[in-house]
């Protein structure tokens, strides 16, 4: 068994490399960038884990496997005047079911506004927004299917006025979770997620223009592998029926001490190390501290912070 999950950990690591080409060029890419330190130290490869506080950014379907409310944030720190920041917040609904909202948010500032002679107006900002509300039920005591509703808007500055582009879009999941801490997962992002335009106040005969997202079908797995904790996932991305590439994350955490950890990952084209610390604010281990600091090419370096708590 030993020998198998050495081969799964060096075929993906190797593969990774080989399937980094960048999707950032279509539709939606905000919401393919990650989310929690956590999860970015560790290659983003979650669709299998339960990642406190943003459960159901990863696979909706985990939900169900929270035992108490949580609330999570999270700043990402990202160079070339970029920003992206996320919040969630999830509860159980007994006996079998778990419901979770949260936004996540990006933009770009500080982008130089010309004229079509050149000359400078203003310094113009952009944002993307998504809005979602999860919903998850436990079908057996192991098994669970989930939702993820989103709500999507995209504005777009120009120097005379703003365009905003309006959408909605669904991810589904299902997911498997055993006693030993080994979890195995299924799920597909960006079921027919897409932006509407209404160009009518650009062109004198506007109309509304479809801008769909890709589609991430992804299959992932948790397990231990002695005291290292490893979190790997993999799928294809979908334009329609064309296929634009794979995707292949993996990642390790190491304890150290009960409270602190140890992580490092690869994952979306990006290497990436971090730590967290677990420690207590109201109640023993309610808390979640943690850092990752990613390295992308040729973007450079971004730094990730996020806050978790149960209660």
């Amino acid at each position: 068994m030993n020998r198998i999950k050495q081969y799964i950990i060096f075929s993906l690591m190797a593969f990774t490399w080989l399937s980094a080409g960048s999707k950032g060029s279509y539709a939606g890419g905000f919401l393919r960038m990650g989310s929690s330190a956590r999860a970015m130290a560790m290659g983003s490869g979650f669709t299998a884990e339960i990642d406190k506080g943003f459960a159901a950014y990863h696979n909706p379907a985990s939900l169900v496997f929270i035992q108490n409310r949580q609330l999570g944030f999270s700043h990402h720190f990202l160079p070339l005047s970029r920003r992206f920041m996320a919040a969630n917040f999830a509860t159980p609904l007994p006996p079998s079911a778990s419901l979770g909202v949260a936004w996540v948010s990006a933009g770009t500032d500080q982008i130089d506004g010309r004229t079509s002679a050149g000359e400078h107006t203003q310094y113009l900002s952009t944002s993307e927004d998504a809005f979602i509300i999860s919903f998850a039920q436990k079908i057996l005591p192991w098994f669970s299917a989930g939702l993820n509703i989103k709500i999507l808007k995209h504005q777009l500055p120009m120097n005379t006025m703003d365009l905003a582009g309006k959408g909605m879009g669904v991810d589904f999941g299902v997911f498997i979770h055993t006693e030993k801490g080994a979890n195995l997962a299924f799920m597909v992002q960006d079921l027919n997620s897409r932006y509407q335009w209404k160009t009518d106040k650009i062109f004198e005969r506007g109309k509304v223009y479809v801008e769909q997202f890709p589609t991430l079908y992804r299959v992932g797995t948790t397990f231990q592998y002695g005291k290292v904790y490893v979190a790997a996932d993999g799928g294809m991305v979908m334009n329609g029926n064309e296929l634009l590439g794979y995707s292949l994350r993996i990642g390790g955490e190491y304890p150290y001490l009960d409270h602190y950890f140890i992580r490092a990952g690869l994952g979306n084209g990006r290497m990436s190390v971090g730590v967290g610390v677990d420690w207590s604010l109201l109640k023993d281990n309610d808390g979640k501290l943690d850092y990752a600091f990613v390295f992308e090419n040729p973007a450079g370096t971004a730094h990730i912070f996020t806050y978790a708590f149960s209660f």
